[in-house]
């Protein structure tokens, strides 16, 4: 976080950003500006970045912006973004160019309806081809500088005839860019057996590892077709309150603990995580359900709890990632 603070003191001073999530991926980033005054409702706008003229949202607190100034520190971008896990974006992504116009979110539809057409050509080139590949999506820069495909594949391919043929058919810059199934469904993503959008695509920026520990810890069904989200690896949310369950699990008992309670004394035979409840097992066999405070731990009967077993928080623990050496891009030809 040093450096971080480093890098932002030598440009904080003297010049003004605003925080811009913009491109399919929805990427964060800070873009210089000169605007005196920031809206304080969503807005889109128009920025530069490295990959030409986009469209984005102005996103983060309006209340942190004063004469046009961001205020917030990086600790408070961090906290801010904590929750969905996104990088603290320390280094500046470009330069705003204006807000958008109506003009300009009539071109982003139209671009947006050609889309399919752009898909469908590209797939029909890839199987006259007989490229191994799925074409997922495409994302046509704001700016007109280049077309992005997104594809999926077992290992590499070799697409380069490929972009030859698409630059000679759209006579623009073709990057290729293969993913995962994770980032198949932060494009595609649809409604979830929640009933809400899929966490990915609605506000999830960076997809951390999610394990069978977790699920098993909150007493998740194990059934794959009930844990598995559209992506078909365990739902994100499955994360989101590993915290709370592992802190709590701590100041639980371990299992065959011997313990005395109000109905006398006998050992642990199962605890509730959440309730915060201890199963006692009397020596006359029964069981009863007892309040965590109204127990105590007899000295020296402390046993080892039953750990969930390491092997299995391995399993799905690797998130898919773009094979980042499998992403190239071609010029006009």
């Amino acid at each position: 976080m040093t450096e971080i603070s480093e890098i932002k003191s030598k440009w904080a001073k003297n010049k003004k950003y605003m925080l811009v999530r913009y491109s399919r991926m929805s990427t964060l980033g800070l873009f210089e500006h000169d605007e005196t005054k920031i809206p304080k409702v969503d807005t889109r706008v128009v920025v530069e970045t490295e990959r030409g003229l986009e469209l984005g949202y102005l996103v983060g607190p309006f209340s942190s912006y004063k004469a046009g100034r961001f205020k917030l520190s990086d600790d408070q971008i961090k906290t801010y973004f904590d929750d969905s896990g996104v990088e603290v974006p320390c280094e500046q992504a470009g330069k705003f160019v204006r807000y958008a116009t109506a003009a300009d979110i009539n071109e982003e539809q139209h671009l947006q309806k050609i889309a399919r057409e752009k898909i469908e050509c590209c797939k029909r080139f890839a199987k006259e081809m007989n490229l191994p590949m799925k074409i997922v999506d495409v994302e046509h820069i704001f700016g007109g500088e280049r077309i992005i495909f997104y594809f999926m594949a077992d290992g590499r391919v070799d697409f380069r005839e490929l972009v030859k043929k698409l630059a000679q058919e759209y006579q623009t810059r073709i990057e290729m860019r293969q993913i995962g199934s994770r980032d198949e469904a932060k494009l595609l993503g649809d409604i979830e057996s929640c009933g809400q959008e899929c966490c990915c695509k609605r506000f999830l920026k960076l997809l951390k590892p999610v394990n069978m520990r977790m699920a098993k810890m909150q007493k998740a069904t194990l059934d794959p077709s009930k844990i598995s989200g559209y992506c078909g690896r365990l739902k994100c949310c499955l994360r989101y309150e590993d915290k709370t369950y592992t802190e709590l699990m701590k100041q639980l008992p371990k299992k065959n603990t011997k313990v005395k309670t109000k109905h006398g004394e006998g050992k642990v035979f199962d605890t509730q995580i959440l309730t915060q409840l201890v199963v006692v097992e009397y020596e006359d066999g029964s069981k009863i359900a007892v309040p965590l405070d109204e127990i105590e731990i007899i000295s020296g009967a402390v046993s080892e709890r039953t750990e969930i077993s390491t092997s299995e928080q391995n399993i799905d623990e690797n998130h898919d990632e773009n094979n980042e050496e499998n992403n190239e891009e071609f010029g006009e030809q």
